[in-house]
């Protein structure tokens, strides 16, 4: 029998993804049906459902819900489940228009045009998107990129239960990487784990996050590097790239029997706080009893404070989740220390400083975060052994010299083009 946390708001996973001859009858059925374009970011979702990762949700939200999860956390329609973030689909207004309630209709990618699902629509409403930005961003400010896909969304939602036969190209993209929750449970079962604790990962993986996973192996019985395999913001590192380099730090500076890797399928929304919130639930899901939180966890510029999302775990109503927060305070290399180490166990105050060859100078404290190690790679510069590992600086900068190329390739492209007078 199983020792895991049971999944959110129910004793069983709740896969919605179909199998077998009943997905080939839906596919058939769907070519009838009239098709919803969904944007990434909404196929994602469609996909989480599908597999089982946003358990116990049935489909798409309805207007209570959506209200109700925006303002209190909450789902009517399931007793009053926790839930942090709306789960919905928009279509433009004329196709709202011609489907009528009780309709079933084909749910396809926008981007490929890949029949995903299936939805019986039992409602059609519009949403006061300020209203949700306010909630689930903090913010209505155009430049966050997740009030941009939210403020770009079409005129009305559409709810209702799905259907879901595919999972797009994660499969054959990511192969055993790429895994649904019950696939996770069952690795944890045969290691007979009962705590795990997830390790949110969106940037390649640097020495602050391996320092955050070995902590938690102290007190877990292993550790879920669990990287986000979705649609991600320009200027982020590609997740094959990062599956690179979590796999060469892994596999050369950490017990193999206590980790174990694996990616999900859903799209960025950059929410901080609300956003750490959907990580855990999806995690329980996955079957892990914990959650690391970092300094400022799935944040995106200034539009949250480093530990706002340590201090909304505390503000949900007890017994929201079983699933744990691990708050773990700001870490960075100690140079008088001589390690790794954190606010709450560093004495010295004093910031590090790194000349042009990357060498330590002067001070204490360097600090350590994937966009500054996107910076130096990007700028060409040193990066300091205490900030990364080497094999993982060698995957990066492969990575950042290919850009570079193309970008020459391109340049020169276009300045042949120009001389033979081309557009």
């Amino acid at each position: 029998m199983s020792r895991l946390v049971p999944p959110h708001g129910s004793e069983t996973l709740k896969p919605l993804l179909l199998e077998g001859a009943e997905r080939e009858e839906e596919m058939v059925r769907a070519r009838t049906l009239k098709q919803v374009p969904m944007t990434s970011r909404e196929t994602s979702d469609l996909i989480m459902m599908g597999i089982g990762a946003f358990t116990p949700l049935e489909g798409f939200m309805g207007h209570d819900d959506w209200k109700s999860v925006c303002e209190h956390f909450t789902m009517p329609s399931m007793d009053g489940l926790f839930w942090p973030i709306p789960i919905t689909v928009s279509a433009a207004r004329d196709l709202a228009d011609s489907i009528a309630i009780g309709e079933d209709v084909a749910l396809v990618d926008g981007e490929s045009g890949t029949l995903m699902g299936t939805m019986k629509v039992t409602e059609k409403y519009r949403i006061d998107r300020e209203l949700e930005c306010r909630h689930v961003f903090g913010t209505t400010d155009l430049e966050h990129p997740g009030v941009q896909k939210v403020m770009a969304q079409e005129e009305l939602n559409l709810a209702g239960p799905v259907k879901v036969v595919s999972e797009s190209f994660f499969p054959e993209m990511f192969g055993s990487l790429y895994q649904r929750p019950a696939e996770a449970r069952a690795i944890f079962d045969e290691r007979g784990w009962s705590t795990v604790a997830a390790l949110q990962l969106r940037n390649p993986m640097h020495n602050s996050h391996a320092y955050l996973a070995k902590v938690a192996i102290e007190v877990c019985d292993g550790v879920y590097i669990h990287q986000l395999l979705g649609k991600l913001k320009p200027g982020d590192i590609p997740a094959e790239v990062r599956v690179r380099c979590i796999d060469a730090l892994v596999k050369n500076y950490f017990r193999e029997e206590r980790v174990v890797q694996g990616g999900y399928p859903m799209e960025m929304r950059y929410a901080g706080p609300r956003e750490a919130l959907l990580h855990a639930v999806f995690r329980q899901n996955y079957g892990c009893s914990h959650l690391i939180v970092g300094r400022d966890h799935a944040g995106v510029g200034d539009y949250y404070g480093p530990f706002d999302a340590h201090r909304i775990f505390d503000e949900i109503p007890h017994g929201s989740l079983r699933l744990q927060p691990l708050k773990m305070d700001w870490t960075f290399y100690c140079y008088d220390c001589g390690e790794m180490a954190s606010m709450k166990t560093c004495p010295h105050e004093s910031k590090a400083t790194i000349d042009e060859q990357g060498n330590h100078v002067s001070g204490s404290r360097l600090l350590l975060s994937g966009t500054m190690l996107r910076k130096m790679l990007s700028e060409g510069k040193p990066v300091p052994k205490e900030f990364s590992k080497p094999e993982v600086v060698a995957i990066l900068r492969e990575y950042y010299a290919s850009l570079e190329e193309k970008v020459e390739i391109k340049l020169h492209g276009a300045a042949t083009g120009d001389a033979a007078g081309k557009d």
